[in-house]
């Protein structure tokens, strides 16, 4: 597998020892509730993590949760809840709005405040390396003590210091330093060697990191807006302190815009999560998310997502027709060359620098000529089964669920489709339609009625059905 790294600016071959890939994202900073950029980050690399897997290889995949920080000690002030409180809150709320999108869980989920000791331990080798100093705010790390500052973000310390936004700190030997604990008095703080304080933002990633991960790994990544500072940052203070690479490659996704703009709080603009998925539906969502290449830019328009909308729709049928098929034999050879063309396909795109909107085509054109086999009354169970292995393989690289009834729903959803079909046989159509749309309001079940049967599927969007009845 080849990917396009930050660090090289080439697409490198991931070239794991012993089948082992550790992967470290950057996660959240708990303060409020996840928006679709954070999501399009989150299910790229779940992608990545499925296919990983689905390839054999051991993956060791840690997510972190920035839990303390100025914005979360604001916000607590604001809600008038303990930081404890808020950022369990949301913590939380991420984990809802995650889950719904079905993402794999990471392996750990290490918070800042749980490793306050581990941070404390890398600021010391710092200072004792000679790479970082203590002043009367805090600690912090000396850049030009650091040979390779600006290789990930490819800006020279000429280039910083004469353009870049820095922090105004005079106690700083240089205005490049950036904090690795600053001396605070309130109430959030933590004992030191050097005073009561709190970690810097960067610090905490690469304490998470090393310790989890190890000096070096595979893979480090997030949203392309982390590339300058914070990763910049983190392989400063990593290398300094290990004298080794810190990871491998670096992945970065591309921004989220919406209609064109920035995601803002003052263009009033922001997209949870809970907004899009409740809107479009779960895997409308990630189909979205996946449909332009990772490191480019994607904007959220509402013409974009329902076309993803009804591309979910079109897979939802596929599933069911393949789970309702009926007959022996017919063209299951034709079936099996598509299986295999269609995976051999997917696992190229893939390969290629996580190609996954090239793989999304192939997905749909796959999913389009099952369909058409339904749709002309011949996708027999023998076929059916050859292709269900393949469909199903998909649908867990891509991270798709297709939604089921319980037990109960499923029993009154067949006694109301055996009515139904008593009554369109009397020629009660208006009975019948009716039962169609109850089947949709009450159980989101849609029916796609054959020449001689009616099949029904479980569907995400029924605003979306709701049109086409």
């Amino acid at each position: 597998m080849k990917l396009y790294s930050t660090l090289t600016r080439h697409v490198c071959d991931l070239a794991p020892e012993d089948n082992k890939v550790r992967i470290y994202l950057c996660g959240v900073t708990v303060y409020d509730d996840s928006h679709i950029g954070h999501a399009r980050t989150v299910i790229v690399f779940d992608i990545l993590h499925r296919y990983l897997k689905f390839k054999g290889h051991d993956v060791q995949f840690i997510q972190n949760f920035t839990d303390i920080d100025d914005k979360i000690i604001d916000r607590a002030r604001r809600e008038h809840l303990g930081v404890k409180k808020l950022t369990e809150k949301y913590i939380e709320s991420y984990f809802v709005d995650f889950d719904s999108l079905n993402i794999l869980r990471a392996d750990v989920y290490p918070r800042a405040t749980e490793h306050i000791l581990d941070i404390i331990q890398l600021i010391e080798r710092l200072i004792r390396k000679g790479s970082a100093y203590t002043s009367v705010n805090g600690v912090y790390f000396s850049v030009k003590s650091f040979e390779g500052y600006g290789k990930l973000s490819q800006k020279s310390i000429q280039d910083l210091e004469s353009g870049a936004r820095i922090e105004i700190d005079p106690s700083k030997q240089d205005p490049l330093d950036f904090a690795l604990w600053k001396f605070y008095s309130d109430d959030n703080v933590w004992e030191s060697p050097w005073g009561k304080g709190r970690p810097g933002w960067h610090i905490e990633c690469s304490a998470m990191a090393l310790k989890y991960l190890g000096n070096s790994f595979e893979l480090h990544g997030g949203g392309g807006d982390l590339v300058f500072p914070h990763h910049e940052n983190e392989i400063a203070q990593s290398e300094s302190a290990t004298g080794m690479q810190f990871s491998k490659l670096w992945i970065h996704t591309g921004m989220v815009t919406v209609n064109g703009h920035k995601m803002s709080k003052s263009l009033h603009n922001i997209i949870t999560i809970q907004d899009a998925t409740n809107r479009w539906g779960p895997n409308a969502v990630k189909l979205y998310c996946i449909s332009v290449q990772y490191s480019k830019p994607l904007d959220y328009a509402e013409d974009v997502l329902l076309e993803y909308a009804y591309k979910w729709r079109q897979i939802e049928t596929c599933a069911y027709e393949l789970l309702f098929a009926v007959g022996r034999y017919g063209q299951v050879q034709n079936i099996q060359k598509l299986c295999k063309e269609s995976m051999e396909m997917v696992e190229a795109a893939m390969d290629d620098d996580l190609n996954t909107p090239v793989a999304l085509q192939v997905l749909m054109k796959f999913v389009t000529e099952l369909n058409r086999y339904a749709a002309n009354e011949k996708l027999t169970c023998d076929m059916s089964k050859s292709a269900v292995i393949t469909f199903n393989e998909l649908m867990y690289v891509f991270g798709l669920k297709i939604s089921e009834p319980p037990t109960v729903e499923r029993k009154a959803i067949e006694t109301l489709i055996r009515k139904r079909d008593i009554l369109r046989k009397e020629k009660r159509f208006g009975e019948s339609d009716s039962i169609r749309k109850d089947l949709l309001k009450d159980y989101s079940v849609e029916l796609v009625d054959h020449k001689n049967r009616t099949i029904w599927k479980k569907v995400e969007n029924t605003r979306i059905a709701e049109k086409l009845i």
